[in-house]
């Protein structure tokens, strides 16, 4: 089968495999042009070329046998894998995450990780990567390893006045350690997740590993900062077990299949002695834990439950409780909009950026191609400035 290329008045045919296999391996996939060209059995020459450019593909490889097709997707896919695995790690949930969903914004890390690594001759090896290969005698060992290596304290934490600063001050940590942290900004990504529901990502590095944390709605009716203090923790535990994958995870889950990143990264947040002294177990409990741990509701519940100190059953009904009051609150007015300088600090990573101004800075890149490189052209050069001050 065919799919003719339309140009001038006439036609084309390249091999319709050839066209599928190199659309269902990138984002272009999920374009309405590639089900049109699929549906009509033909496409404009300037819509595939657009698709070609979206898919980040050489449009001339359309037009090539299928073996050498076939070929160069392995080859693509042999080089993202090397940093992400192509499974999913899943808690309680059975999303999984396609490579294509999310093979944009891993080229870019990957490309920065090597960008940085080339330029800054400081980097040493990363300390906190393996720190937990092996399993220590409990959860609650794991996370104090864990939390000594990071430089984190419980109190560190529970001082902070609000779960937006409590997350600032653990990606300061991460990044002290040179565990860079890229976090999602619409319109300031090379790519959509419009059509991916997925908590985020490690990317391996054996210096400077990537931690990709995905925003937006996730489904699990958890308010969002405090879901995402609990994701950094848990892809924290991920990196230093040396897991490097896609992460899913449903914080309204009760079921047994969360295993011991889980109970490692509950363990850093809501340490086991001071939850057995809370002794939460109603739904104001639950509530009130919630704001001293700097977390939702749902994960005091949780692990509450995964404690023993609270029934299953009771879980349940607290949890059938939270999503009710989640989905009954008031729509959100518009949100104000980011700042360019504050979206490219927040995706690129502050850490990052403040490690490539250097190099710029001593001559080792233009500002051209820091803009480039470092802020995908989202920012001009007058107003790298603008990123300087953002990112202190």
């Amino acid at each position: 089968m065919t799919i003719d290329v339309l140009l001038e008045g006439d036609s084309v045919p390249i091999d319709e495999a050839v066209f599928r296999t190199l659309l269902d391996n990138s984002v272009a996939g999920t374009y309405v042009d590639y089900e049109k060209a699929l549906a009509a059995g033909s496409i404009p020459f300037p819509a595939l070329v657009r698709l070609a450019r979206k898919g980040d593909i050489p449009y001339p490889l359309f037009f090539a046998p299928l073996r050498l097709v076939e070929a160069q997707v392995a080859a693509k896919t042999r080089k993202l894998l090397a940093g992400v695995s192509r499974d999913t790690f899943q808690i309680g949930t059975r999303e999984k995450v396609e490579l294509r969903d999310v093979e944009l914004i891993v080229k870019d890390l990957i490309r920065k990780q090597e960008l940085l690594k080339r330029h800054d001759g400081s980097l040493a090896r990363n300390k906190i990567v393996g720190v937990l290969r092996k399993p220590g005698a409990s959860p609650e060992a794991d996370a104090a390893r864990l939390m000594s290596a990071i430089g984190l304290t419980h109190a560190d934490l529970r001082s902070c006045r609000k779960k937006e600063v409590a997350l600032e001050l653990m990606i300061e940590r991460l990044e002290a350690n040179q565990v860079l942290v890229a976090r999602s900004v619409q319109h300031y990504m090379p790519q959509r997740l419009t059509h991916v529901s997925f908590s985020g990502m490690t990317v391996r590095d054996s210096k400077v590993p990537f931690v990709f944390l995905a925003g937006g709605d996730h489904g699990d009716h958890q308010e969002p900062v405090g879901r995402t203090l609990f994701t950094l923790a848990l892809m924290s535990v991920l990196v230093a077990r040396r897991i490097f994958k896609p992460v899913t995870w449903d914080g309204q889950s009760t079921g047994t299949d969360f295993g011991r990143e889980y109970d490692v990264a509950g363990a850093m947040l809501m340490p086991t002695e001071r939850m057995r002294a809370l002794g939460p177990a109603s739904l104001d409990d639950m509530k009130s834990a919630a704001d001293e741990f700097k977390v939702t509701p749902s994960a005091v519940t949780v692990r509450a439950m995964r404690l023993g100190q609270i029934s299953g059953e009771t879980a349940r009904a607290h949890l059938d409780q939270l999503r009710e009051e989640f989905c009954g609150r008031p729509e959100r007015k518009g949100m104000t909009p980011i700042r360019p300088e504050n979206a490219v600090r927040k995706y690129a990573g502050r850490e990052l950026s403040r490690r490539m101004l250097d190099v710029m800075d001593s001559g080792g890149m233009t500002p051209k191609e820091f803009c480039r490189a470092v802020c995908l052209n989202k920012l001009g050069q007058d107003q790298i400035s603008d990123l300087r001050r953002a990112v202190g």
